[in-house]
């Protein structure tokens, strides 16, 4: 499998630093080529929260180079990736918390990781970062894991109301501030052509899912060049609505 890859991330217009942190590795195997991704969002208001940001994609950076290619040689199975990624997780949750605990501060980072391997998709998710994919359509792969989710799940709150509710960046769990975290994971087939979008909740807030899919769609965006520039250019509209958050995206064409 091919891959053509686009990133983007932006402090935005009120945020003085950056706690956001992307990650994107592609390595040739004797299965072809592989790609692993992530976004991760270090949380607003919390102090260091690029410090908890940085450290997971480090792991997971250090992760695909040294235990990765064993995983892969003795075989991929949904069950094995996410026994490694949710002992990762959890070690990555254990470092942040004792970094936290030690300079007495907290600290965390939502988390979300996409490996493609021929043509599968595995995927996990702790907290409200997103992963979609798009071919004839835009589907939504990952499920917020923060308060208003929860409410809307249970019957308890609409859509509209969840849009204006002012705790909907309140967080269930997230890596490093939470004792105990339980990751969300899943996995499926690629049709080709698809497009992969990983991206911190800045940049969904203010736009729709049809301005993603009509900027972002596999059918428009044929070229790297044209992933970057719909990235840069639903960023920029992000900005221009007031988006007060930072802004984090990756984009994979599979082919």
């Amino acid at each position: 499998m091919n891959f053509k890859i686009a990133a983007h991330t932006d402090v935005g217009i009120r945020k003085k630093t950056n706690q956001d942190s992307v990650l994107v590795k592609v390595a040739q195997t004797d299965y072809g080529k592989v790609c692993l991704a992530s976004v991760c969002d270090g949380m607003g208001g919390l102090a260091k929260g690029e410090l908890a940001s940085a450290t997971a994609v480090r792991c997971l950076s250090e992760w695909f180079e040294t235990e990765f290619p064993d995983l892969l040689y003795r075989g991929l199975s949904m069950e094995g990736i996410a026994e490694r990624w949710r002992d990762l997780i959890y070690r990555v949750n254990e470092r942040i918390g004792a970094y936290g605990s030690a300079a007495h501060i907290d600290l965390g980072t939502t988390m979300v990781v996409l490996l493609i391997v021929d043509r599968t998709y595995y995927f996990a998710n702790v907290g409200d970062s997103r992963i979609y994919v798009m071919r004839d359509e835009l589907s939504q792969l990952t499920k917020d894991q923060t308060f208003i989710q929860r409410e809307m799940d249970e019957g308890r709150m609409t859509w509209e109301e969840a849009r204006r509710d002012p705790r909907r960046n309140v967080l269930l769990q997230c890596v490093g501030a939470s004792r105990e975290i339980e990751p969300a994971f899943g996995s499926g087939t690629i049709l080709p052509g698809s497009i992969f979008l990983l991206c911190s909740d800045g940049f969904r807030h203010v736009i729709t899912g049809e301005e993603i899919y009509q900027y972002l769609s596999p059918y428009r965006l044929l070229n790297e060049k044209t992933m970057q520039e719909g990235l840069v250019y639903l960023t920029d509209l992000d900005k221009y609505r007031k988006e007060s958050d930072n802004i984090s995206t990756v984009l994979i064409r599979c082919d």
